[in-house]
């Protein structure tokens, strides 16, 4: 592999790893020959880790991302198998659907907690250690939504929304010691997260209509972005959200 973009033995923790672009974003890591922790809300996450490699190169950790001490315990367990921690995908999130005049305070602020509070929490725990050691790769995962408002998804709106505003400030903080913070922004891909759009016939020809590439995309193509930017082919590259859209945003 050429050097700028080969991360063997890079050690690297996904959150959210159980399934869809979690998975296949370790999977990736893996097959490009990183020590990879994944973390979960639930017993999922051990078969995950099962299928992606050896127990050497790949464990599963249980965290409640809803609970601050739960996220905290979550990291230093992965951290500890891996001996130090040079990148962090942040991927764990969750989605909720009301209409704005009837969406629940409490899911509002759960969702907040999951996909934003978490993610800065890991981020800030992962980059103390990056830190020390001089370098690090943070990848956030942010969203079609970090730049549209979306339908009946104020909460997820706002948490993507507030996750790229996180990358940039995190990369003013830490670009300059050795830290690259940076996110990918998924566009309108096939995940279950989006299965009720693609089951709504009307909202399902409004995205497709607007897609150049002319399809929903898969986890997959995430893939060579996410070495991309976790690899010393983008040591000077921080702060950017990267849509990976099929020209989605082009339109």
């Amino acid at each position: 592999m050429n050097s700028l973009f080969d991360i063997t033995g890079k050690r690297a923790i996904v959150t959210g790893g159980s399934r869809g672009i979690g998975f296949v974003l370790a999977r990736t890591l893996c097959e490009a020959g990183c020590k990879v922790a994944v973390t979960g809300s639930g017993d999922s996450i051990h078969a995950a880790a099962e299928n992606l490699g050896p127990p050497d190169r790949v464990q599963g950790f249980i965290g409640d991302f809803q609970d601050s001490a739960a996220i905290e315990r979550c990291f230093q367990e992965a951290n500890a198998f891996l001996g130090g921690t040079d990148i962090l995908v942040n991927n764990a999130g969750t989605q909720i659907r009301h209409p704005c005049e009837d969406f629940p305070l409490e899911d509002f602020q759960r969702l907040i907690q999951v996909n934003l509070v978490a993610a800065f929490q890991m981020a800030q725990l992962a980059g103390r250690e990056m830190l020390a050691q001089g370098h690090g790769k943070i990848i956030n995962i942010a969203s079609m939504l970090s730049f549209f408002g979306g339908h009946n998804v104020p909460a997820y709106a706002s948490s993507k929304g507030g996750l790229a505003q996180l990358t940039k400030s995190l990369s003013n903080g830490w670009a300059a010691r050795g830290i690259n913070v940076n996110a990918l922004a998924p566009g309108y891909l096939a995940t279950d997260n989006t299965a009720a759009i693609r089951a709504d016939p009307m909202r399902n020809q409004e995205i497709l209509s607007r897609i150049p590439a002319g399809r929903w995309g898969r986890p997959e193509d995430l893939a060579g972005a996410l070495l991309f930017l976790a690899s010393p082919a983008s040591d000077y590259l921080s702060g950017i959200v990267l849509p990976v859209d099929g020209g989605f945003m082009g339109r």
